[in-house]
């Protein structure tokens, strides 16, 4: 277990860092490239999981209807997996979601297993129109998505 990483809300000044991170693993195909306009933008929507004051990780929240949100950037800095970092931003992001009032929490995630410990379930994609209307229409592989879905009641 990680005690020296912290999570706390994004800045402006992370813009880079967030960049940076998405962006190498958009490369690989598992993430969805943000332009750094569009992560400035949406900055608020993103927590930094940092340890010693150095950027290791990140995620963020995004409304998808009144009683569902899902996870998305989630991704960790190379050297800092496996030490429980992602745990750390999940939590930190189910918690906005419970200040929010927001029910479901969702990903779209080729992390399966991670998720399952984290206590989400796999469901069928389909059951969120929202997503699919929202971020699937645009996807170059909406046609052939081969992402699991994942959801977790916090009222449960």
């Amino acid at each position: 277990m990680v005690t020296t990483v912290t999570c706390r809300k994004a800045a402006e000044s992370d813009v880079d860092s967030l960049y940076e991170l998405i962006q190498g693993y958009a490369e690989k195909g598992i993430m969805l490239p943000r332009s750094k306009e569009a992560l400035t933008r949406h900055i608020d929507s993103f927590v930094v999981a940092e340890e010693g004051g150095r950027f290791v990780g990140c995620g963020s929240l995004f409304r998808l209807g009144n009683d569902l949100v899902e996870i998305r950037s989630l991704g960790i800095t190379d050297g800092y997996k496996g030490k429980g970092i992602g745990g750390l931003i999940v939590k930190a992001l189910e918690e906005e979601a419970r200040e929010m009032g927001i029910p479901r929490v969702m990903a779209l995630t080729y992390a399966v297993n991670f998720f399952l410990r984290c206590g989400y379930e796999v469901v069928q994609k389909e059951i969120f129109p929202e997503k699919v209307w929202t971020d699937c229409v645009n996807c170059k592989k909406r046609n052939n998505c081969d992402e699991i879905a994942v959801l977790k009641r916090l009222d449960a």
